[in-house]
């Protein structure tokens, strides 16, 4: 095995750990306390939405699952050997991005912090469902390289779900920043550069 090679197989298992890690994390939310979850800082008027609690439960719980199946869609073999499994992990992908990017629109202007993260995360949204569409309508056309190309876009934005995940304790707790502060930096860090690399990566494993 080539050290290229080497270096690809080492990003993509760490990938695969992250999206395994961070897709089932949601599930450490089910019966806990609003206080002691991600819904601490929010006030009591948005605790009581029935609304913006079922929004907020289909964003984590559905992105999660997008985290997870999207992941596979990237194993050669799998689009080889499997294709009909390689559809329909594709198929519950694209549902699971629709309904968590719009519930993700939805709460984002509930963002703590106020305008910047509001406008960070629903940047974000808008991002992940436009990407994701194209990806869909791209493989519809059989469109093969287009497809491949937004879905790698697509990922990088579902992504951010992990680089969210790691940036919050080094900013807080490395850099010893304060939540607001730093939670107004990383609504925008933990998606934007992600479509550069994603873009770097498209330029040079598909052009």
């Amino acid at each position: 095995m080539d050290l290229k090679k080497g270096r690809l197989n080492t990003g993509y298992f760490f990938l695969g750990l992250f999206a395994v890690f961070i897709g089932l994390y949601p599930l450490r939310f089910i019966g806990l306390p609003y206080e002691e979850s991600l819904l601490g800082s929010k006030s009591e008027t948005l605790l009581n939405s029935s609304i913006y609690l079922t929004a907020f439960y289909a964003h984590i719980f559905l992105g999660g699952l997008a985290l997870l199946t999207g992941f596979s869609q990237f194993y050669k073999k799998l689009r080889r050997k499997r294709p009909a499994l390689h559809r329909t992990l594709g198929k519950i992908y694209v549902i699971a991005v629709l309904l968590s990017g719009m519930a993700g629109l939805g709460i984002a202007f509930y963002a703590t912090g106020g305008i910047i993260p509001s406008l960070g995360f629903g940047g974000l949204a808008l991002s992940w469902l436009y990407t994701t569409s194209n990806a869909y309508t791209s493989i519809k056309k059989m469109e093969i390289d287009g497809h491949q190309r937004w879905m790698i876009r697509s990922y990088a934005l579902c992504f951010a779900a992990v680089t969210l995940r790691l940036y919050l304790p080094l900013f807080t707790g490395l850099l010893n920043m304060d939540f607001i502060t730093a939670y107004k930096i990383i609504a925008w860090l933990c998606w934007v550069p992600n479509i550069f690399v994603a873009e770097i990566f498209i330029v040079r494993r598909l052009s």
